[in-house]
Protein backbone atom coordinates (compact mmCIF):
# COMPACT_ATOMS: atom_id res chain seq x y z
CA UNK A 1 0.00 0.00 0.00
CA UNK A 2 1.38 3.37 -0.97
CA UNK A 3 2.05 6.35 1.24
CA UNK A 4 4.07 9.49 1.62
CA UNK A 5 7.70 9.36 2.64
CA UNK A 6 6.87 10.43 6.18
CA UNK A 7 4.17 7.75 6.47
CA UNK A 8 6.56 5.05 5.30
CA UNK A 9 9.33 6.01 7.74
CA UNK A 10 7.11 6.90 10.72
CA UNK A 11 6.87 4.51 13.69
CA UNK A 12 3.98 2.08 13.72
CA UNK A 13 2.78 3.66 16.96
CA UNK A 14 3.89 6.78 18.79
CA UNK A 15 2.53 8.36 21.97
CA UNK A 16 3.80 11.83 22.84
CA UNK A 17 3.28 13.14 26.38
CA UNK A 18 -0.09 11.39 26.61
CA UNK A 19 -2.25 12.11 29.61
CA UNK A 20 -5.52 10.22 30.11
CA UNK A 21 -8.13 11.04 32.73
CA UNK A 22 -11.12 8.78 33.36
CA UNK A 23 -13.97 10.09 35.47
CA UNK A 24 -11.85 12.91 36.85
CA UNK A 25 -8.93 10.67 37.85
CA UNK A 26 -5.62 10.88 35.99
CA UNK A 27 -4.56 7.40 34.87
CA UNK A 28 -1.66 8.20 32.51
CA UNK A 29 0.72 11.07 33.16
CA UNK A 30 2.70 12.37 30.17
CA UNK A 31 3.51 8.96 28.68
CA UNK A 32 5.96 8.74 25.78
CA UNK A 33 6.08 5.49 23.82
CA UNK A 34 7.47 4.74 20.37
CA UNK A 35 7.05 1.36 18.69
CA UNK A 36 9.16 1.27 15.55
CA UNK A 37 8.16 -0.77 12.54
CA UNK A 38 9.18 -4.39 12.82
CA UNK A 39 9.76 -4.24 16.58
CA UNK A 40 8.27 -6.54 19.17
CA UNK A 41 7.78 -4.54 22.36
CA UNK A 42 6.58 -5.78 25.75
CA UNK A 43 4.66 -3.33 27.92
CA UNK A 44 5.18 -4.43 31.53
CA UNK A 45 4.09 -3.26 34.94
CA UNK A 46 2.24 -4.18 38.09
CA UNK A 47 -1.52 -4.29 38.39
CA UNK A 48 -2.99 -0.81 38.04
CA UNK A 49 0.07 0.69 36.34
CA UNK A 50 -1.93 1.89 33.32
CA UNK A 51 -0.90 -0.69 30.72
CA UNK A 52 -4.39 -1.53 29.49
CA UNK A 53 -5.44 2.11 29.55
CA UNK A 54 -2.52 2.98 27.29
CA UNK A 55 -3.30 0.39 24.63
CA UNK A 56 -7.03 1.12 24.75
CA UNK A 57 -6.23 4.78 24.22
CA UNK A 58 -3.93 3.86 21.33
CA UNK A 59 -6.82 2.19 19.47
CA UNK A 60 -9.29 4.98 20.19
CA UNK A 61 -11.30 3.40 23.00
CA UNK A 62 -10.37 6.04 25.58
CA UNK A 63 -9.93 9.78 24.93
CA UNK A 64 -6.58 11.59 25.08
CA UNK A 65 -6.78 14.53 27.47
CA UNK A 66 -3.46 16.02 26.39
CA UNK A 67 -0.58 14.97 24.17
CA UNK A 68 -1.04 13.04 20.96
CA UNK A 69 -0.96 9.54 19.48
CA UNK A 70 0.03 8.70 15.92
CA UNK A 71 -0.55 5.41 14.10
CA UNK A 72 1.71 4.89 11.08
CA UNK A 73 2.44 8.61 11.12
CA UNK A 74 -1.21 9.70 11.13
CA UNK A 75 -2.70 11.47 14.17
CA UNK A 76 -5.16 9.13 15.88
CA UNK A 77 -8.31 11.23 15.23
CA UNK A 78 -7.64 11.10 11.49
CA UNK A 79 -6.46 7.49 11.21
CA UNK A 80 -8.80 5.36 9.10
CA UNK A 81 -6.76 2.34 7.95
CA UNK A 82 -7.83 0.13 10.85
CA UNK A 83 -7.55 -2.98 8.67
CA UNK A 84 -3.81 -2.62 9.28
CA UNK A 85 -4.24 -2.99 13.04
CA UNK A 86 -5.15 -6.12 15.00
CA UNK A 87 -6.24 -5.67 18.61
CA UNK A 88 -7.05 -8.33 21.21
CA UNK A 89 -8.29 -6.99 24.58
CA UNK A 90 -7.78 -8.77 27.87
CA UNK A 91 -10.20 -10.95 29.84
CA UNK A 92 -12.84 -11.20 27.13
CA UNK A 93 -14.87 -14.11 25.83
CA UNK A 94 -16.20 -14.59 22.32
CA UNK A 95 -19.48 -16.25 23.22
CA UNK A 96 -22.14 -14.20 24.97
CA UNK A 97 -24.66 -12.80 22.54
CA UNK A 98 -22.80 -14.19 19.52
CA UNK A 99 -24.53 -17.34 18.17
CA UNK A 100 -21.70 -18.28 15.82
CA UNK A 101 -19.21 -21.04 15.19
CA UNK A 102 -15.52 -20.74 15.93
CA UNK A 103 -14.78 -20.36 12.22
CA UNK A 104 -17.39 -17.63 11.81
CA UNK A 105 -15.97 -15.59 14.66
CA UNK A 106 -12.48 -15.77 13.16
CA UNK A 107 -13.87 -14.94 9.70
CA UNK A 108 -15.47 -11.80 11.12
CA UNK A 109 -11.98 -10.38 11.49
CA UNK A 110 -11.59 -10.49 7.71
CA UNK A 111 -14.45 -8.09 7.02
CA UNK A 112 -12.08 -5.71 5.26
CA UNK A 113 -11.71 -4.70 1.62
CA UNK A 114 -11.16 -7.84 -0.45
CA UNK A 115 -8.04 -6.31 -1.97
CA UNK A 116 -6.44 -6.32 1.49
CA UNK A 117 -6.77 -10.08 1.81
CA UNK A 118 -6.02 -10.72 -1.85
CA UNK A 119 -2.70 -8.92 -1.73
CA UNK A 120 -1.51 -11.48 0.79
CA UNK A 121 -2.31 -14.28 -1.64
CA UNK A 122 -4.58 -16.22 0.71
CA UNK A 123 -8.24 -17.12 0.57
CA UNK A 124 -10.49 -16.24 3.49
CA UNK A 125 -10.96 -19.91 4.33
CA UNK A 126 -7.23 -20.54 4.24
CA UNK A 127 -6.55 -17.56 6.47
CA UNK A 128 -9.09 -18.76 9.03
CA UNK A 129 -7.75 -22.32 9.09
CA UNK A 130 -4.16 -21.13 9.39
CA UNK A 131 -4.99 -18.83 12.30
CA UNK A 132 -6.95 -21.50 14.16
CA UNK A 133 -4.14 -23.98 13.63
CA UNK A 134 -1.76 -21.48 15.18
CA UNK A 135 -3.76 -21.34 18.41
CA UNK A 136 -4.47 -25.08 18.42
CA UNK A 137 -8.19 -24.90 17.68
CA UNK A 138 -8.47 -26.01 14.06
CA UNK A 139 -10.38 -29.11 15.15
CA UNK A 140 -13.05 -26.85 16.71
CA UNK A 141 -13.67 -24.74 13.60
CA UNK A 142 -17.28 -25.87 13.24
CA UNK A 143 -18.19 -25.89 16.92
CA UNK A 144 -20.36 -23.20 18.55
CA UNK A 145 -18.01 -20.74 20.18
CA UNK A 146 -20.23 -20.83 23.29
CA UNK A 147 -19.21 -24.48 23.80
CA UNK A 148 -15.57 -23.53 24.39
CA UNK A 149 -13.94 -22.74 27.71
CA UNK A 150 -13.03 -19.18 28.59
CA UNK A 151 -9.37 -19.73 27.72
CA UNK A 152 -10.30 -21.30 24.39
CA UNK A 153 -12.59 -18.40 23.57
CA UNK A 154 -9.72 -16.01 24.21
CA UNK A 155 -7.64 -18.05 21.77
CA UNK A 156 -10.43 -17.67 19.19
CA UNK A 157 -10.13 -13.90 19.50
CA UNK A 158 -6.36 -14.17 19.11
CA UNK A 159 -6.91 -16.23 15.95
CA UNK A 160 -9.33 -13.59 14.71
CA UNK A 161 -6.60 -10.96 14.96
CA UNK A 162 -3.92 -13.23 13.47
CA UNK A 163 -6.07 -14.12 10.45
CA UNK A 164 -5.80 -10.58 9.17
CA UNK A 165 -2.00 -10.60 9.18
CA UNK A 166 -2.05 -7.01 10.45
CA UNK A 167 0.88 -4.64 10.09
CA UNK A 168 0.50 -3.72 13.77
CA UNK A 169 -0.69 -6.30 16.31
CA UNK A 170 -1.62 -5.12 19.82
CA UNK A 171 -2.48 -7.78 22.39
CA UNK A 172 -3.42 -7.26 26.03
CA UNK A 173 -2.43 -10.23 28.23
CA UNK A 174 -2.68 -12.79 25.41
CA UNK A 175 -1.18 -15.58 27.54
CA UNK A 176 -3.77 -15.39 30.32
CA UNK A 177 -5.56 -18.71 30.69
CA UNK A 178 -3.50 -20.38 27.95
CA UNK A 179 -1.73 -23.64 28.80
CA UNK A 180 2.05 -23.89 28.46
CA UNK A 181 1.99 -26.00 25.29
CA UNK A 182 -0.30 -23.49 23.57
CA UNK A 183 1.90 -20.65 24.81
CA UNK A 184 4.87 -22.19 22.99
CA UNK A 185 2.81 -22.59 19.81
CA UNK A 186 1.64 -19.00 20.12
CA UNK A 187 5.22 -17.80 20.60
CA UNK A 188 6.23 -19.61 17.41
CA UNK A 189 3.38 -17.93 15.52
CA UNK A 190 4.38 -14.49 16.77
CA UNK A 191 7.97 -15.21 15.79
CA UNK A 192 6.82 -15.97 12.25
CA UNK A 193 4.78 -12.76 12.13
CA UNK A 194 7.71 -10.73 13.43
CA UNK A 195 10.07 -12.23 10.86
CA UNK A 196 7.52 -11.23 8.22
CA UNK A 197 7.67 -7.60 9.32
CA UNK A 198 4.66 -7.34 11.63
CA UNK A 199 5.06 -4.83 14.46
CA UNK A 200 3.90 -6.30 17.78
CA UNK A 201 3.01 -4.62 21.08
CA UNK A 202 2.25 -7.01 23.94
CA UNK A 203 0.89 -6.12 27.37
CA UNK A 204 2.37 -8.71 29.73
CA UNK A 205 3.00 -9.42 33.40
CA UNK A 206 6.01 -11.57 32.50
CA UNK A 207 7.81 -12.52 29.32
CA UNK A 208 7.73 -16.29 29.81
CA UNK A 209 7.93 -18.18 26.50
CA UNK A 210 7.82 -14.87 24.62
CA UNK A 211 11.17 -13.69 26.03
CA UNK A 212 13.10 -14.74 22.92
CA UNK A 213 10.91 -12.52 20.73
CA UNK A 214 11.10 -9.27 22.66
CA UNK A 215 13.27 -6.49 21.26
CA UNK A 216 12.46 -3.94 23.95
CA UNK A 217 10.61 -3.67 27.25
CA UNK A 218 8.74 -0.64 28.51
CA UNK A 219 7.77 -0.63 32.19
CA UNK A 220 4.89 1.49 33.47
CA UNK A 221 4.43 2.40 37.11
CA UNK A 222 1.57 4.57 38.38
CA UNK A 223 0.83 5.83 34.90
CA UNK A 224 4.37 6.88 33.98
CA UNK A 225 7.19 5.22 32.05
CA UNK A 226 9.86 3.99 34.47
CA UNK A 227 12.01 2.05 32.03
CA UNK A 228 12.36 1.84 28.25
CA UNK A 229 15.17 -0.27 26.90
CA UNK A 230 16.61 -3.71 26.33
CA UNK A 231 14.62 -6.62 27.77
CA UNK A 232 15.23 -6.95 31.51
CA UNK A 233 15.50 -10.56 32.58
CA UNK A 234 17.22 -10.94 35.95
CA UNK A 235 17.67 -9.30 39.33
CA UNK A 236 15.46 -8.20 42.18
CA UNK A 237 16.09 -4.56 41.28
CA UNK A 238 14.58 -4.93 37.82
CA UNK A 239 12.21 -2.06 36.95
CA UNK A 240 9.34 -4.54 36.64
CA UNK A 241 10.10 -6.16 40.02
CA UNK A 242 10.74 -9.53 38.40
CA UNK A 243 7.43 -9.81 36.55
CA UNK A 244 9.23 -9.92 33.23
CA UNK A 245 11.59 -12.78 34.08
CA UNK A 246 11.34 -15.82 31.81
CA UNK A 247 9.85 -18.70 33.73
CA UNK A 248 7.81 -16.42 35.98
CA UNK A 249 4.67 -17.64 34.30
CA UNK A 250 1.98 -17.83 36.93
CA UNK A 251 -1.30 -16.10 36.20
CA UNK A 252 -1.97 -12.77 37.92
CA UNK A 253 -5.32 -11.05 38.47
CA UNK A 254 -4.90 -9.03 35.33
CA UNK A 255 -4.90 -5.30 35.86
CA UNK A 256 -7.34 -5.51 38.74
CA UNK A 257 -5.67 -3.74 41.69
CA UNK A 258 -6.20 -5.03 45.18
CA UNK A 259 -8.59 -2.63 46.84
CA UNK A 260 -10.20 -2.23 50.20
CA UNK A 261 -13.91 -2.99 50.49
CA UNK A 262 -15.94 -0.24 48.88
CA UNK A 263 -13.09 1.04 46.69
CA UNK A 264 -14.20 1.56 43.07
CA UNK A 265 -12.90 -1.03 40.63
CA UNK A 266 -11.38 -0.35 37.21
CA UNK A 267 -13.75 0.69 34.42
CA UNK A 268 -15.47 -2.38 32.97
CA UNK A 269 -14.02 -3.90 29.84
CA UNK A 270 -15.86 -4.21 26.55
CA UNK A 271 -18.68 -6.67 26.10
CA UNK A 272 -18.05 -9.70 23.86
CA UNK A 273 -20.13 -8.15 21.08
CA UNK A 274 -18.11 -4.92 21.32
CA UNK A 275 -14.94 -7.01 21.18
CA UNK A 276 -15.95 -8.54 17.85
CA UNK A 277 -16.18 -5.00 16.45
CA UNK A 278 -13.05 -3.54 18.01
CA UNK A 279 -10.36 -4.42 15.53
CA UNK A 280 -12.56 -3.33 12.63
CA UNK A 281 -14.14 -0.15 13.95
CA UNK A 282 -12.26 1.39 16.88
CA UNK A 283 -14.18 4.36 18.19
CA UNK A 284 -12.79 7.84 17.76
CA UNK A 285 -11.35 9.30 20.97
CA UNK A 286 -14.11 11.91 21.02
CA UNK A 287 -16.72 9.17 21.13
CA UNK A 288 -15.11 7.18 23.92
CA UNK A 289 -17.37 6.91 26.96
CA UNK A 290 -16.69 8.74 30.17
CA UNK A 291 -15.84 6.24 32.90
CA UNK A 292 -16.48 6.51 36.59
CA UNK A 293 -13.56 7.44 38.76
CA UNK A 294 -11.48 4.53 39.95
CA UNK A 295 -7.94 3.25 40.36
CA UNK A 296 -5.41 3.26 37.54
CA UNK A 297 -6.13 0.44 35.12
Amino acid sequence: MGGTGSEITAPALAAHQVTVTLGGRAILHGVDLTVRRGETVALLGANGSGKSTLVKTAVGLYPVESGRIEVFGTPLPGFRAWQRVGYVPQRTTAAAGVPATVGEVVSSGLLTPRTWIARRGRSERGAVREALGTVGLLDRIGDPVAALSGGQQQRVLIARALARRPDLLIMDEPMAGVDLASQQTFADALSELSEGGTTILLVLHELGPLARLIDRTVVLRSGTVQYDGAPVEHGEDDPGHGHERPGHDHVHPHDTPSTAPGTPACPPGPTPVETLKMSMTPRSPAAAPNRKAGPAC
